[in-house]
């Protein structure tokens, strides 16, 4: 056992305080850990809120959003680094598989903090901070997916804790309150929003900021509504806003929301008003560690935002850890929590607290091969993963064919897109024919092939009209146990984590696995309009019997297709379970010579 260790000091956070000032909380470590050592019923309480510099409700006023703390009793001059989920949920959907919502005393101090991290890492020594969004709950301002409302109600309280912002005691007025308990190092975490905010506020490149765990998130809003020039079906971010802005911001923030519409074209095409939320250009200047954790089924924030944000911060050299589940749009409390409560421990306390536990060292990516049976990777994508293209070829059954390396296919194939059908219905009955599709596998493997990343699709296709969708599913045909969305379903039993407070304890229902056995499986998808052949910012007239060549972005994945299974792709016109049929439905011929796949695979 290691011994009790008390750091009377931590590497100070570049630019946060004067030096004067810097002077780290007294924390302990044991077995590598920080242990809890301050008592809830010391903690402390309060609400802060913060200038954001901007006026997005024209009031006259700098916009101030609520940061709701909860902290150590520490003594005097001993500072405490600190934990944020940025939300906009705090008083509408709630946190969590219990969709906790913070509750309030008669002096408006939270009492219920939402989630396990303060029952949990006040004791050990750290700030808790919840900020209501610009534009909801107790926050001024206007909400607006991902813009400068959102990413500014994160970076500005960051800024606070540092010295660089100012806050106050109320909501209008107020006296000025400082950060004077604080490190200024921050970590931000959070589940879907929560996490958008995280990936946003990092990609700013805001000092003090030093590692984000965003959780399901997405990082490029673009592609939570839209995909290579089509519109998921549904798709409303005005409804979106309007669904969790407060009285206030329903009053005054008609001109952000009307700007929202009108940059959310609905052909589907990117906009300034969705570069200006792209996260992933800024990759390079993110300074923060980032722990990523998505479900590879999650077809709410699809799993392309998680992969070319990966693929973004590794060009920048961040450091980065990632975890992959088979789960849907699910925290990993809920379906890893043991090992994710002590992960998540030792990965703050190695950027917030600086204790040297060497977790940046270990194994970059764990993966979840089947219900509840993990595997880790040194790097991810793993070492000898190889862009590997291959090409579909014609079969002896009409509109199904090989897959293969080496050189392209010759011949044509062809479909119609009847307006009706889905990718679930494209994938059944793989060996015959689909007047609304066309299947191309590569026969039964001789050994597991694993596709780890993000592929692309090509196609060549000519339209019967002058308006056509193209839609992709790579599938696995052969027999396996998986996850059912969502992937979990609670139990009557309870753990607890962290210390209990009057009004908000840190116990939670347990979860188990979801399962079922299937003869197939949808690894990844990917959807487009043809008319966007040349540019997702301006789409192309089209000519019927014109052929016209397209690539487009599958869902990231990683996946072992085991020995003795059949590796598919399948194209198909509109999937209507995503996407909306065109104006006029079209037949596709697909030209062989010119379509393909670019996996990134391991032998």
């Amino acid at each position: 056992m290691l011994p009790v260790v008390v750091f009377a000091a931590v590497a100070a956070v570049a630019g946060a305080l004067p030096a004067a000032a810097e002077r780290a909380p007294a924390f302990q470590v044991r077995d590598g850990v920080s242990q809890p050592i301050y008592a809830q019923a010391d903690v402390v309480r309060e609400s802060v809120w913060v200038d954001t510099g901007i006026d997005q409700d024209g009031n006259g006023t700098p916009d101030r959003v609520t940061a709701d703390i909860v902290r150590p009793a520490t003594p005097a001059g001993q500072r405490v680094p600190v934990i944020m989920d940025a939300s906009p949920y705090y008083q509408t959907l709630g946190r969590g598989n219990e969709s906790e919502l913070k509750t309030y005393d008669s002096a408006g101090r939270v009492v219920r903090y939402p989630l396990f991290y303060d029952n949990y890492f006040v004791p050990r020594g750290y700030a808790v901070v919840l900020p209501d969004l610009a534009g909801t709950s107790r926050s001024k301002g206007c909400l607006d997916i991902g813009g400068k409302g959102d990413v500014t109600s994160g970076k500005a309280v960051v800024d606070w804790l540092n010295g660089r912002a100012a806050g106050y005691g109320a909501v209008t007025g107020g006296s000025k309150v400082t950060a004077n308990w604080a490190t200024g190092a921050v970590g931000m975490i959070g589940k879907s929003w929560d996490g958008t905010v995280a990936n946003g506020v990092a990609a700013t490149g805001v000092d003090g900021l030093r590692t984000i765990v965003p959780i399901a998130a997405i990082s490029s809003w673009y592609d939570y509504y839209r995909s290579d020039g089509v519109s998921f079906a549904g798709a409303n971010p005005t409804g979106l806003v309007q669904s969790q802005e407060n009285a206030d911001a329903r009053a005054n923030c008609s001109g952000v929301r009307r700007q929202i519409t009108n940059g959310a074209t609905a052909n589907g095409d990117v906009t300034p008003m969705w570069t200006d939320r792209d996260f992933v250009r800024d990759a390079s200047k993110v300074k923060a560690s980032v722990f990523v954790v998505h479900g590879q089924n999650d077809l709410n924030v699809k799993t392309i935002n998680y992969g070319q944000w990966w693929d973004a911060l590794g060009a920048a050299g961040v450091p980065r850890k990632i975890w992959l589940s088979q789960t849907a749009h699910i925290d990993p409390f809920d379906f890893r929590r043991a090992e994710w409560v002590d992960t998540l421990h030792r990965w703050f306390d190695r950027w917030l607290l600086d204790v040297p536990n060497g977790i940046e060292n270990e194994p970059q990516a764990s993966v979840e091969r089947k219900p509840d049976v993990w595997a880790d990777d040194q790097n991810w994508p793993p070492s000898g993963t190889t862009a590997t293209r291959l090409y579909p070829v014609s079969g002896s059954t009409p509109g199904v064919g090989g897959l293969r390396e080496g050189a392209p296919g010759t011949g044509k194939e062809s479909l119609t897109d009847d307006g009706r059908s889905t990718s679930e219905n494209w994938i059944a009955q793989p060996d015959a024919t689909s007047s609304s599709r066309v299947l191309f596998n590569t026969g039964p493997l001789a050994s597991d092939l694993r596709v780890s990343g993000t592929g692309k699709v090509t196609v060549s296709v000519t339209p019967s009209t002058t308006t056509a969708h193209v839609s992709a599913a790579l599938v696995d045909y052969g027999p396996a146990t998986i996850r059912t969305d969502p992937g979990i379903r609670n139990t009557d039993r309870e753990t607890c984590w962290g210390e209990n407070r009057p009004g908000d304890d840190g116990c939670y229902k347990e979860t188990e696995a979801t399962s079922a056995d299937v003869n197939s499986e949808i690894l990844a998808r990917g959807w487009a309009d043809l008319a966007n052949y040349k540019s997702l910012s301006r789409p192309e007239p089209l000519r019927a019997g014109t052929t016209y060549q397209l690539t487009f972005d599958l869902a990231t994945v990683d996946h072992v297709v085991p020995a003795g299974h059949r590796l598919a792709l399948v194209i198909g016109g509109a999937d209507r379970s995503f996407i909306p049929a065109p104006a006029k439905l079209p037949k596709l011929t697909v030209n062989l010579p010119g379509t393909s796949v670019l996996l990134p695979l391991t032998r």
